[in-house]
């Protein structure tokens, strides 16, 4: 799901009497940049948060859990004369996982504009909220979480917008030209039934997750040789 899999350590007590150090870590929620999982600074604005689902030895196996944007991206793009368009949408992946979509979006200056502001008319921002519902929503329920993940923190442009905020703007040109568009947040509101199988195909396997179960014994072994006394 993203290129850096070993994104940290965590503390846990040690398992003592009843108590087990596996249960305090299941459902253990981390948050971390976007720019440390991708190795791409210039998307580290964006916040994942990842939720341990299954314990493997020493390692963690996380699953995607929730994204948002950092406060100071957020506000460094609200200005004045200029309008706010925000929506948001809950749709079902393929794989079962129904997921609440945000998605927000500033007017722009037209070309060769003179005029101050760049206001949009309340029937131009339903016309434009109605785009973003159509098009999350026929982005959200091709695909599964996997590849929803993929597209929601992609960089399809060079300010790092995703594949999903670039079809909106494009699509909203000819209502009122757009900037700043972003898929703010995606949540995860019902999770399907827990399955480890699918959790490891993630990971990519077994062996990724550090379990050697099934590995290819060595046939290097020789016996020793008859000692003559004890």
């Amino acid at each position: 799901m993203f290129d850096v899999r070993q994104v940290g350590k965590t503390l846990v007590n040690r398992t003592q009497g009843l108590r087990n150090a596996n249960d305090s870590l299941l459902g253990r929620v981390v948050e971390m940049s976007l720019g440390d999982l991708s190795k791409d600074e210039s998307r580290s604005f964006r916040k994942i948060q990842l939720k341990v689902d299954e314990i493997q030895g020493k390692n963690c196996l996380t699953n995607f859990y929730r994204m948002d944007m950092t406060t100071d991206k957020l506000r460094s793009m609200v200005k004045k004369w200029q309008s706010l368009i925000e929506a948001f949408v809950d749709v079902k992946t393929t794989d079962g996982y129904l997921v609440r979509l945000f998605a927000v979006s500033f007017t722009s200056r037209r070309r060769n504009q003179i005029k101050k502001t760049t206001y949009a008319q309340a029937a131009q921002i339903r016309q434009i909220r109605k785009k973003m519902f159509e098009i999350m929503t026929e982005e959200a329920v091709a695909c599964d979480l996997k590849e929803l993940v993929a597209k929601v923190t992609s960089s399809a442009s060079a300010s790092a917008q995703d594949a999903i905020a670039v079809r909106i703007e494009k699509a909203c040109q000819g209502i009122y030209p757009l900037q700043n568009t972003y898929t703010r947040k995606v949540k995860i509101l019902k999770a399907p039934k827990f399955d480890v199988s699918a959790l490891l195909a993630l990971h990519g396997g077994a062996n990724a997750a550090g379990d050697d179960t099934g590995a290819k014994a060595s046939k290097d072994f020789v016996e020793p040789a008859i000692q003559a006394s004890v």
